[in-house]
């Protein structure tokens, strides 16, 4: 579970540093950021989808839903599975994300009896309610088993 601060800061910097980074690049100074991918939702399914309104009002509960797979389902078996989403915020006056949620999914149809064998899965899609004061953007990452790491973004404003 993530909880030192240093490494949701390193995450930050690897998924802001990936959208720049070539995927797999053999530079050692990428880091971790070499390996987070991203692209268009509606034809990549391992793609985070960020849904919330883009104007949020100052204090107010709005939900925030993040899907893997929204257009395009993704694969949810015990040999390909989306394994986690993690939420984070970054507000425009800062460089410093906050964790917002951390999602594991456990249930991909194994059992005792072996894979595939249960009827339990659990949907890569979560929501959140989130209250903020300030704009900022929504961080969204997702690990696929098979596929690695996939991360987006979305801005907000704060009404006035």
């Amino acid at each position: 579970m993530l909880r030192s601060s240093r490494y949701i800061v390193a995450l930050m910097v690897v998924a802001i540093v990936a959208a720049v980074a070539p995927i797999g690049s053999s530079d050692a100074s990428a880091g971790i950021a070499s390996l987070y991918r991203t692209g268009d939702w509606r034809s990549e399914k391992h793609v985070p989808v960020i849904d919330c309104p883009v104007e949020f009002k100052a204090g107010e509960p709005t939900t925030v839903t993040v899907t893997i797979g929204k257009e395009t389902e993704h694969p949810n078996t015990a040999a390909h599975h989306i394994r986690w989403i993690r939420l984070y915020f970054i507000p425009a006056d800062s460089t410093l994300p906050y964790e917002v949620a951390s999602f594991e999914f456990s249930a991909h149809g194994e059992s005792v009896l072996g894979t595939d064998t249960s009827t339990l899965y659990t949907d890569p899609k979560v929501s959140i309610d989130v209250r903020t004061g300030v704009p900022g953007v929504f961080y969204a990452a997702a690990y696929c088993n098979i596929h690695g790491l996939w991360e987006s973004a979305k801005a907000i404003t704060i009404a006035e």
